[in-house]
């Protein structure tokens, strides 16, 4: 092991975190997957989460207290879907010979999420991309999903707050689609954003029945195939546990999601067939289900765009055409809304 400087940076942890000699079962190799706001490192049996120092308009990670904190309320928060995966939170630890250790006797100077490591063959995006996904894979998804949504802490919400939400959401949309630096049909994007919040003035009155109604639930908040994994039981894992906005929804909302996720992965019927499987004892108005869809591709174009543009490094053309594949399903839930609306 290489000294630290006590004064110890992120790229240090990172150094440390990447041998094979850091953890305790000595993994033979270890596979790094860097996120927006993690360092994820798998090694054998076991997968680590470290948290990044950074800032955006919904978090503030400088601080080591607040990334304990977040691994802690991620751990408690995912071991609703995901009970025997989310192992615990370890700490990071500088010793007094100026070493590195995982879950030392040494300064605890930053905190991991260890999670048993999930086999990639068996997630949803996976199965779907291997045609390998049988409809008694969603009877038993639709099981768990509606037993969670039907048990699942109903919090008490303001619907103005709400949809206040809902209007900054759309700011950061304008924002980032209508950069002119990056390679959008920017004229229709233009138009789709406007159509979007047409669609929305109609939702509100819906969405605020709805909050009324107490069906809004404390939900995963990023409910994609690639959080969906068909072990025995089922672990549907990695929730939003940053923002309790952007985790209390309306289970339909949640679906439509997961619909809009399973299209852009080629597999449109894999959304209905789930839908068709639900037990939920309401159902949602067209219009609304279709507001979510377009909602949520919306959010999913602009965040595909935020990748480079924080991160010029990355291949701008990929991002560019993921976000514009994500607004022409988006604009396409936007026309089955208004022959909704006009039936």
């Amino acid at each position: 092991m290489r000294m630290i400087d006590p004064a110890c940076t992120t790229e240090d942890k990172v150094a440390f975190l990447r041998q094979p000699a850091a953890y305790p079962d000595r993994p033979r190799q270890v596979e790094v997957i860097e996120t927006h706001m993690s360092w994820v490192f798998l090694a054998g049996h076991n997968a680590y989460k470290l948290k990044k120092p950074v800032v955006f308009p919904f978090l503030d990670f400088t601080q080591a207290a607040t990334r304990r904190a977040n691994c802690e309320a991620e751990v408690r928060l995912n071991r609703r879907l995901a009970p025997d995966v989310y192992l615990g939170v370890e700490k990071l630890t500088l010793e007094d010979d100026g070493e590195l250790r995982l879950d030392g006797k040494g300064q605890p100077i930053d905190w991991l999420v260890r999670m048993r490591r999930l086999p990639k063959d068996r997630m949803l995006h996976i199965m779907i991309a291997e045609n390998r996904l049988e409809p008694a894979h969603l009877d038993a998804l639709a099981d768990v999903l509606s037993r969670f949504y039907q048990t699942a802490e109903r919090p008490s919400i303001d619907p103005l707050t709400h949809l206040k939400n809902l209007d900054e959401q759309q700011a950061w949309n304008r924002q980032m689609l209508g950069n002119a630096d990056f390679a959008l049909d920017h004229a229709f994007v233009r138009q789709h954003l406007i159509d979007l919040e047409s669609a929305m003035a109609h939702a509100a009155p819906l969405i605020e029945a709805r909050i009324r109604q107490r069906s809004y639930v404390d939900g995963h908040g990023d409910l994609r195939p690639e959080h969906i994994c068909f072990t025995t039981p089922i672990a549907i894992f990695d929730c939003l546990e940053f923002d309790d906005r952007l985790r209390f929804v309306d289970p339909f909302d949640e679906l439509a999601f997961l619909s809009l996720e399973s299209e852009f992965l080629g597999a449109a019927w894999v959304g209905r067939e789930i839908l068709d499987r639900m037990r939920l004892g309401e159902c949602v108005p067209p219009p609304l289900f279709d507001f979510y869809t377009a909602f949520r591709a919306t959010m999913r174009a602009r965040m595909a765009l935020s990748h480079v543009a924080t991160d010029s490094s990355r291949p701008v053309a990929l991002w560019v055409d993921k976000a514009n594949k994500y607004l022409t399903l988006g604009h396409r839930a936007l026309e089955r809304n208004r022959a909704n609306d006009d039936a």
